[in-house]
Formats: structure tokens, C-alpha cells, sequence
């Protein structure tokens, strides 16, 4: 009896010796930032090998419940799905305490939990010397495994998220370069910006443009989608209008241009609304564009108009099928109010569009007011319109006003 208690021992401290030659070498392959697939191999020969498992099916959580590591089971579990309910096992239970299972061929389901959250599930059986010292290696072993390759899954998304904040920092600037520093308010001629950006990088982009002493370009665009893409694309379309704006003041020629820059540099998957205006202080007349874009109203002696002429949107075709430039004489003093589409589509809980005729009907009784009260009355009224209902786009109001 003696010398059997001896060779029990034995094995015993030879079977610890083991487990911590095995918790050694996941340490140091984690210390050494081996890959996933790395550690999941080292699980799979240290359990074999040190514990003789003949059967083990490994199943970690993220986003979705997925098979790490199978073998000797007859089911192929790679393909098998679980549902977030097994989240609920906090314990480790016996299977022949579930019925109608799919993983009635295992003797024991191993949870695997960091804090409050079970991260993993270890199915086992047919194992040799399934005592309590066995289960809780399996379990520290499958412990110290996912939690490491939770931990370097959450570095990863750390220096992702850090890598896109810095791409935010960067449109953000591109963007902001966009908009012109200073617009003028002179008792001739005033020009008023409203910016509202959906998120940190939209896709609007305003501007006013002196051409000589008498000339000037006002102008509005909005390039579909959003984000960094957008904001990008939006950076170039500024860059090659106002080079062609020093080269020709002929809006044909610069929206031919404009579209077939847009349209080779985004291939037909993105395009642009633009919305050009080119004013003559001597002469009083008013050239413009409108590139499908929501049609700015004019406000002038003669009551109010709106300006529709122009073209398709630029970036979605070339040649341009047509272009209709706007001509308005006699145009001494006015009001220009221009604006991107989130102003009019922006809803209301009841699902209700602010649109155009609700801008017509404030400019109709308020064109008078100076820019900056216009402004801020339409982004009033625009933010009780909508109610708790949130904002769907980028807003940008963009006003000119000569006397």
C-alpha cells in the first residue's frame, strides 16, 4: 500500500509539473504577442497530450459564438451555431442535465467568464482522471487563453479606433479648409453661412469667390455620402473650382469641367449637386448654374423666383446632356438664399418633410430681416419642427444680399 501511496504521489507532482510547464509556455507564447491561431494550437496539444481528453469542442464569443478548437467528436461543431442564451451558463454542468441537445456526445460544458460576462465554453469528455483538480486546470488553461485573446482583440480595436480618430482630425481640417475665413459685410454687399454638420465630417461645402473689383461667384454643393470619403472628394471639387474660376469666368465651361473632374476621380459612384451664381456689381446681372441642386430663391423687386436653370448633377454622366445657364438683368439689389437638401428633408415625428414651401413662406414675410436673424429664425423654427425626431444630414444655409 505503501509504495502504490508512492506512485500516486508521484504521478500527482508529475501531473502538476506538467500543468505548470503548460500554464508556463501559454505565458510566455502570450508575453511573445503570438497570433490567435497560435494560441488556440497550444490549447489544443497542451489539453491532449497533458490531460488525454479524447473529446473537446472550444466555443468563443465575439459578435457571434464561433468553434476555436474541435476534435475527436463525431458532429462536426465548426458549423454549429449557438444563440445567446448560453451566456446564461455560469457553472460548470453535467450535459445529461440538458435535454434535446446537440452536444449530448460531451460529459461536462466548462464556463469560461471574465467579470460578469461568459466569454467562452468548453465542452469536454471522455477524459481520463475527471477529478476536480483536472476540471479547474481545464478551466484556468481555457481561462488565461481567451481572456489574452480578448485582451489583444480590445488592443486591436483600440488602435483602430485611434488610427479612424485620426482620419476624423484630418477631414475634419480638410473640411474646415473648405469654407472661406472671411465673408463679406460691407454696406453694398453682405454674404451669411450657416454650417450644421449630421457628424463630424459631412459633405457641404459654401463659398464666395472674388473674381475682379465688379465680379464674384457665390456658390453651394453637396456630394453624396458622408464621412471621409465625402469630405475628400469635396476638398478636390474646391481645389479645381476655384483654379478654373482664375483661368475663365464662363460657368458652362467650369460645370464641364467640374463634371468631368468628378466623374473620373469618384468612376460613376459618387456625384455632386452644385449650385453656381457669378454677380456683376456694374453691370447688375446675375449669371448661375444649377447642377441638380435644391433651387435657391431669389428675392428682388420683382417678388420671388426660384433658380432652377442649369443641368443634371455633375459626377453621373459625360458629356453633360445639357446646360442652361440662368440669366436675371436688372438686378441692383436682391436677396440670394441658398441651402442643401438636409434644411428641407430634415422630419418631424409624424414623419412630415420641413420642405421648400415652408422656406417660402418665412422668406416671403422675412427677406427683409438682415442674414443673420434670417438664420437664426430658420434654424428655430427648423429645430421645433422636427421635435425630438434627430437631424438626417448636414444643414448648410448660405445668403447674399446687395444694395
Amino acid at each position: 500500500m505503501k509504495i502504490e501511496g508512492d506512485i500516486d504521489y508521484k504521478k500527482q507532482i508529475e501531473r502538476k509539473e506538467l500543468e505548470l510547464s503548460a500554464l508556463l509556455e501559454i505565458t510566455q507564447a502570450i508575453n511573445s504577442n503570438l497570433p490567435e491561431d497560435s494560441l488556440y494550437k497550444i490549447f489544443n496539444f497542451t489539453l491532449r497530450s497533458n490531460l488525454h481528453i479524447k473529446k473537446l469542442a472550444l466555443f468563443v464569443f465575439d459578435k457571434v459564438w464561433s468553434c476555436k478548437v474541435s476534435f475527436g467528436t463525431v458532429n462536426n461543431y465548426q458549423k454549429t451555431k449557438l444563440d445567446d442564451r448560453v451566456k446564461m451558463v455560469k457553472n460548470i454542468h453535467r450535459m445529461t442535465e440538458f435535454e434535446n441537445c446537440d452536444f449530448e456526445e460531451f460529459d461536462l460544458v466548462i464556463p469560461v467568464a471574465h467579470k460578469s460576462d461568459t466569454l467562452a465554453l468548453v465542452f469536454v469528455g471522455g477524459f481520463e482522471n475527471g477529478n476536480e483538480d483536472n476540471l479547474r486546470f481545464i478551466q484556468a488553461l481555457s481561462n488565461i487563453i481567451v481572456v489574452a485573446i480578448e485582451n489583444k482583440k480590445l488592443a486591436r480595436q483600440q488602435l483602430e479606433q485611434e488610427a479612424f480618430r485620426k482620419e476624423l482630425e484630418i477631414a475634419s481640417d480638410v473640411q474646415r479648409f473648405l469654407f472661406p475665413d472671411k465673408l463679406p459685410n460691407t454696406d453694398r454687399l453682405k454674404v451669411e453661412a450657416s454650417y450644421l454638420p449630421h457628424d463630424r465630417v459631412g459633405g457641404d461645402y459654401y463659398d464666395f469667390i472674388p473674381i475682379n473689383a465688379n465680379q464674384f461667384l457665390i456658390c453651394v454643393a453637396d456630394v453624396s455620402g458622408k464621412g471621409i470619403p465625402a469630405a475628400l472628394m469635396m476638398s478636390n471639387f474646391q481645389a479645381s473650382l476655384h483654379t478654373l474660376l482664375r483661368q475663365t469666368p464662363n460657368l458652362t465651361e467650369i460645370i464641364e469641367a467640374l463634371n468631368y473632374q468628378v466623374l473620373d476621380s469618384a468612376k460613376g459612384e459618387k456625384f455632386i449637386t452644385f449650385f453656381g451664381a457669378i454677380y456683376d456689381l456694374k453691370l447688375k446681372t446675375m449669371v448661375y448654374v444649377n447642377a441638380g441642386h435644391n433651387p435657391p430663391v431669389l428675392c428682388d423687386h420683382t417678388g420671388m423666383r426660384l433658380l432652377e436653370d442649369g443641368c443634371t448633377v455633375l459626377g453621373a454622366m459625360h458629356p453633360l446632356p445639357f446646360i442652361n445657364e440662368g440669366f436675371v438683368t436688372d438686378l441692383e439689389s436682391f436677396t440670394l438664399f441658398a441651402y442643401t437638401d438636409g434644411l428641407t428633408e430634415t422630419a418631424n415625428e409624424s414623419n412630415q418633410e420641413f420642405g421648400l414651401q415652408s422656406l417660402m413662406d418665412y422668406l416671403k414675410d422675412n427677406s427683409h430681416k438682415d442674414l443673420q436673424t434670417i438664420h437664426n429664425d430658420i434654424i428655430i423654427n427648423l429645430d421645433g419642427f422636427k421635435g425630438r425626431n434627430a437631424y438626417r444630414d448636414d444643414i448648410t444655409l448660405l445668403s447674399c444680399r446687395v444694395q
